[in-house]
């Protein structure tokens, strides 16, 4: 009896040992309701994918704000069509948000849960307006953070392969828009700097 005890519990070592080296990682999903857990596995190459698109969501919520906060405190020349132009690509942002969550979470990702990692984790970062509410500053700033977000939209297509057509379809819509916000953007600035 104590030698069937002692195999089991080797046996059990043992797989969990191949469990926890192999490529596959086996994630928990707790549902509350049921008290139940459900294992899934998540590959090497979507965790990967589910960490990209994890950082692409964490840029789209700083981006929302910085565009936000930016509609708010701006002044000088051009101000009403400015403002216009922020919020509406603040809303694109929050747009593209609700767009990359589906996904991380049908890849068996969870999508940031804490408001602090955001920056942390993000590629672009957030930059803060100037206090003064400088209108062309704002204007730089935005373009800068566009082309970030050209950027990571451009990388995360080059790793993504032919296995998910709708994420495909989905971060080029994305991409599109954020190629336009930077035009939008610079006809805002070429008005000013003339």
């Amino acid at each position: 009896m104590k030698k069937c005890y002692l195999l089991s519990i080797l046996l059990l070592i043992i797989i969990s040992l191949l469990l926890f080296f192999s490529r596959k990682k086996i994630k928990k999903v707790f549902f509350p309701e049921k008290k139940i857990y459900i294992s899934k596995l998540v590959s090497h190459e979507d965790k990967k994918l589910i960490r990209l698109l994890n950082k692409a969501l964490a840029d789209e919520w700083l981006a929302y704000y910085q565009y936000w906060i930016g509609s708010k405190v701006v002044k000088g020349k051009l101000r009403e069509e400015t403002v216009h132009e922020l919020i509406e690509h603040a809303n694109d942002e929050k747009k593209h948000a609700d767009m990359l969550v589906p996904h991380i979470l049908k890849l068996g990702g969870i999508p940031i849960l804490e408001f602090r990692y955001i920056r942390k984790i993000s590629n672009c970062d957030y930059i803060a307006p100037p206090s003064d509410g400088d209108l062309k500053l704002i204007l730089m700033q935005n373009i800068e953070a566009e082309r970030c977000a050209i950027k990571v939209y451009k990388d995360l297509l080059n790793v993504l392969d032919d296995q998910y057509p709708k994420l495909k379809k989905d971060l080029i819509f994305i991409l599109k828009e954020e190629e336009e916000h930077e035009l939008d953007l610079l006809k805002i600035l070429k008005k000013i700097n003339y």
